[in-house]
């Protein structure tokens, strides 16, 4: 397997998200495994228990992603604010994982930026990630992913040079609370971040990590 996967080459087991070894059993909860990386602090669901893309899909349909709700945009604006306020003007982005309703990239072209859509169940343009980018978003997908590294190693190489991948995703905080926290019942839910999760991606892609707003890590590349 690729350092991106579960890794148990040489009967060592390695952390999904950095590759690091020394992953460790965390908690069973509802007939699931999570496991924990030491090195970066990621929680991440049993590899042998990721859900299937039925199950995926049909969980992401239940979602209300409206552009037009103002609540919504209100949760997105965690992400774009920062975003704008350190973007240049007119730049190319890329939305991956925009969803059924792509709220967040209407609300970057009303700045004044053009954003291209990918999302493999609703937005499935192969075209959009042969491309180059001077900012990626990724709001509320960055934890649906089966394979973390090799998701963010081919975001950062979609970016051009000085661009920045915007992440926005809910950060694990409280190990005692995990069991029943509402961001880990979700099924589709599979890997859970801390702050320090993020400076090691940022470490390991060799991006500058900033965490400009509860919940987001912008990486510059």
């Amino acid at each position: 397997m690729g350092d991106g996967d579960w890794g148990m080459g040489c009967g060592v087991m390695r952390c999904c998200v950095c590759s690091g070894v020394g992953v460790v059993a965390f908690v069973a909860v509802d007939g699931r495994d999570y496991w924990r990386c030491p090195g970066c602090g990621a929680t991440f669901l049993d590899r042998g228990q990721l859900p299937g893309a039925d199950v995926e899909r049909g969980q992401y349909e239940l979602h209300e992603n409206d552009p037009d709700d103002a609540g919504y945009r209100r949760f997105l604006d965690r992400l774009a604010s920062p975003l704008l306020e350190r973007l240049g003007a007119g730049c190319e982005g890329l939305d991956y994982g925009c969803g059924p309703g792509p709220a967040l990239a209407r609300m970057l072209e009303e700045a004044g930026h053009s954003v291209r859509l990918y999302d493999p169940f609703f937005q499935p343009d192969a075209g959009a990630l042969e491309r180059t980018y001077d900012f990626i978003t990724c709001t509320e997908t960055a934890e649906h992913f089966h394979t973390p590294r090799a998701e963010f190693e081919r975001l950062a190489a979609m970016l051009r040079p000085g661009g920045a991948l915007a992440v926005m995703t809910c950060f694990q905080t409280d190990d005692e609370r995990f069991a029943d926290w509402h961001y880990r019942r979700d099924p589709t839910h599979v890997v859970f971040y801390k702050e320090e999760t993020f400076r090691r991606i940022g470490a390991m892609l060799g991006m500058r990590c900033e965490i400009p707003a509860k919940d987001v890590a912008i990486l510059w590349k």
